[in-house]
């Protein structure tokens, strides 16, 4: 089993518009392997990453997506330190982000473009994203005229286009309301589950965060360290009805728990059950 994703002793200090130092992460350890199913089947992994407002959780998924640099330590992807953005890396932000001059099929295709692939291959591949995310019938509409939830239908379609082998996602359905942020939690999952790429995923939502986890990571207050690795031992394919398990309450409330007391340390208490 191989790492596909190490971060050593990973700190970063930003300087702020006063001109003070503020330190935002500190000693971050963080080893993700590329898991396999009993089959051999490269199935990857699925982990979130909670903690107070502002401990540095964003700023971890960036360095790894190489949109920013640690000021000490390394951030290592596939065995090969981290230098910039790169095709094998794939980001979902919380604010749209699809091009908003391009159609939905030519946002999806984007990336495709810029690898040259061939047009056959490329139709066939956007073809089965838009069915797939539920946007058949808005292939030639901009995002201008979507509704939030399927503005991130095409970010993530756009993401999984292009097949990377990481997938970041920061806090990609807050803005959404709860039933559409229900639904693409499922889309999510039924989608990753044919991606085999590795998700590290941003969310304040405790609930969220133990539906669609394998592991989760518990940061502390400003500067931001990993306090706590918890496992989440639900089987998948996972349904609605498993949020309503004692043993999914149990992993809910020790996360919670966890959670206040890390957040004590910044006197923030932002977390969503």
């Amino acid at each position: 089993m191989t790492n596909k994703i190490t971060l050593k002793n990973v700190s970063r200090t930003f300087i702020s518009r006063d001109g003070n130092q503020v330190k935002a992460i500190e000693g971050v350890n963080m080893e993700i392997a590329d898991e396999f199913g009993a089959d051999g089947k490269d199935i990857g992994e699925f982990r979130v990453i909670l903690g107070p407002s502002g401990c540095g959780k964003s700023t971890i998924l960036r360095m790894i997506a190489g949109l920013d640099s640690p000021g000490a330590g390394d951030v290592i992807v596939n065995g090969k330190k981290v230098s910039g953005p790169g095709a094998d890396r794939g980001m979902v932000f919380q604010k749209y982000t699809s091009f908003s001059w391009l159609t939905v099929r030519q946002n999806i295709a984007y990336g495709l473009d810029l690898k040259g692939t061939a047009e056959p291959e490329k139709s066939k591949i956007v073809d089965h994203l838009i069915e797939a995310t539920g946007l058949r019938g808005f292939e030639n509409a901009y995002p201008h005229t979507l509704s939030g939830g399927m503005q991130q239908r095409v970010a993530i379609a756009r993401t999984l286009a292009v097949r990377p082998q990481v997938i970041l996602m920061d806090e990609p359905f807050g803005a959404l309301d709860a039933q559409t942020r229900n639904d693409m939690q499922d889309l999510l999952m039924s989608m990753w589950a044919e991606s085999a790429a590795t998700v590290l995923f941003v969310t304040h939502d405790v609930a969220e965060a133990v539906y669609l986890a394998d592991r989760i990571y518990i940061m502390s207050a400003r500067p931001g360290t990993i306090l706590e690795e918890i496992p989440v031992p639900f089987a998948r394919p996972r349904t609605e009805a498993i949020k309503q398990t004692a043993e999914f309450q149990q992993i809910e409330d020790h996360v919670l728990a966890r959670l206040r007391r890390a957040a004590a340390g910044s006197g923030q208490v932002r977390v969503t059950i």
